[in-house]
């Protein structure tokens, strides 16, 4: 036989073993040897709740998935120096349960020893999860640390626009690097850690809406060694002073390059432009911040001025000729003269005629919602110098619909940015169900925002439909509930 095959005696225990340059055997080679001295088998790494990241030391937070590759190189990362002395041969997870803020590292090594000899060892190094609290939570939980503010105001009486804003930056995630949202009376105020934040809220509400913005900044402090300034900025966002559903005057010079609009109009939604309508002739016309704040214009009426007629006797108006000049018609609307009564004088034999663009949804005895221009003193610069036969005796804006029967079997809900508030208005509730009946009798605004489906609320038969407009339950997304663990607590803190 070859000298190498022939078996040899363990210099140590007697054991026959294959010839190895130690003439050790393995159980007797652990003993002599411990290739993973000086390895430590605990450690610790520090985890934020409020973010959900861990510290990669010096001074970084990343974000890590528990048994993930990230979480094994930030643990590795910890022990390199010791593990500089042996091969690194596999690494691993041991599973633990997620509330013993344990982490258990499988780690398998070789090292040369005695006479060229390679040995090979199997153990576990242990982390245990500390909670800390890293500097961006500190400053979010603080609410004073701020470096940027952008106060987002519109001088009017109506939230409507607000409203529609908040969901737009839900649905966009914008509100995620806010460190506080404070509301006041006529606006929000939005702070943040960094001025490159503010900049970006202000960029999307310069697309959202139609807004003109400024900005100013006051030096903090400033290191004359190092020339180093710091500053809190100011962003400050005006949005153009016009709801949906409100009457308008335009100038004469406006509403002729709108294509000989008549200048008394009704906005009939607000996005990026505001979207008006001739109730007249049904020609649209769009409105941008650009050309409002070089030809501004006001609301003629109060929400609160708002008077219930109802229809006496109405005719549709299938083909009206075009003037000249004149731009678009709408095509979701119908043009109609209506005889109307207020119901306020309904022991009277005095009516009203109008033309309105709510010919498509309006009845003879239906109620419908409008603003009385005959017996009002229009206190704005344009339409005191109109012509008063050019001025409609009657504006409508809407059919009216049971309010309370619509909220009973609104089985659908919005989210809402989690703010500071100054003080509760009683008329902000009235305001936030006239949102909600926008949303449900525009399609072209619901299309921007998420709703969700309110399961607390059954879905109701159509006996009793009045034919108030409804959402389709394909419009709505399902609300992500987490439920509670077998533990009794909200879940695992470490998961992400």
């Amino acid at each position: 036989f070859p000298l190498s095959l022939c078996p040899s005696l363990c210099c140590q225990c007697g054991v026959p073993i294959p010839p190895n340059p130690a003439n050790m055997c393995v159980g007797c080679l652990r003993a002599q040897v411990d290739i993973t001295e000086g390895i430590p088998k605990q450690g610790t790494v520090h985890f934020c709740k409020q973010c959900e990241r861990y510290l990669q030391p010096p001074g970084t937070w990343i974000q890590c998935a528990l048994e993930s590759r990230e979480l094994l190189a930030l643990c590795l990362k910890k022990i390199k120096a010791s593990l500089s002395k042996v091969r690194l041969i596999d690494a691993g997870f041991i599973w633990t349960e997620p509330h013993s803020k344990r982490l258990k590292l499988k780690l398998t090594v070789q090292k040369e020893v005695i006479n060229g000899a390679v040995l090979q060892q199997v153990f576990v190094v242990e982390y245990v999860v500390q909670s800390q609290m890293c500097e961006d939570c500190h400053r979010i939980e603080a609410k004073d640390f701020w470096k940027a503010v952008v106060q987002v105001r519109q001088k009017t009486v109506h939230k409507k626009t607000f409203y529609y804003l908040e969901q737009l930056i839900l649905k966009h995630r914008l509100h995620q690097n806010t460190l506080r949202i404070k509301e006041i009376h006529d606006g929000l105020d939005f702070y943040y850690s960094s001025k490159q934040h503010a900049q970006k809220m202000v960029d999307f509400l310069q697309c959202t809406v139609p807004s003109r913005s400024k900005s100013s900044q006051r030096l903090i402090s400033h290191d004359i060694h190092s020339n180093v300034y710091n500053y809190k900025s100011t962003f400050s966002v005006e949005i153009v002073p016009i709801c949906k559903d409100n009457v308008v005057c335009l100038s004469p010079k406006l509403a002729q390059s709108l294509g000989n609009m008549s200048q008394i109009c009704v906005c009939i939604r607000v996005t990026s432009t505001i979207h008006l309508i001739d109730p007249r002739t049904l020609q649209i016309a769009e409105i941008d911040g650009n050309t409002y704040w070089r030809h501004p214009f006001n609301s003629l009426f109060h929400p609160k001025q708002l008077e219930e007629f109802i229809i006496m006797d109405i005719n549709r108006v299938h083909e009206k000729k075009k003037g000249a000049g004149a731009g678009a018609r709408s095509n979701k609307h119908t043009l109609a003269e209506a005889w109307v009564r207020k119901t306020s004088e309904l022991d009277t034999d005095h009516q009203y005629f109008c033309c309105t663009h709510l010919g498509h949804i309006l009845n003879p005895g239906d109620l419908v919602l409008g603003f009385d221009l005959a017996n009002c003193n229009l206190n704005d610069e344009f339409a005191n110098k109109m012509n008063p036969q050019h001025i409609p005796d009657v504006v409508l804006i809407k059919k009216s619909y049971n309010r309370s029967k619509r909220q009973r079997r609104r089985n659908w809900k919005l989210k809402e940015l989690e703010r500071d508030r100054e003080a509760t208005d009683t008329d902000d509730e009235r305001q936030y169900q006239d949102f909600l009946e926008d949303l449900e009798e525009d399609e072209t605004i619901r299309k921007n925002v998420n709703i969700y489906r309110n399961a607390d609320i059954p879905v109701e038969s159509d006996t009793d439909d009045d034919g108030a407009p409804r959402i389709s339950l394909a419009e709505m997304l399902e609300d992500l509930h987490i439920s509670q663990d077998a533990t009794g607590g909200e879940g695992a803190e470490m998961l992400t």
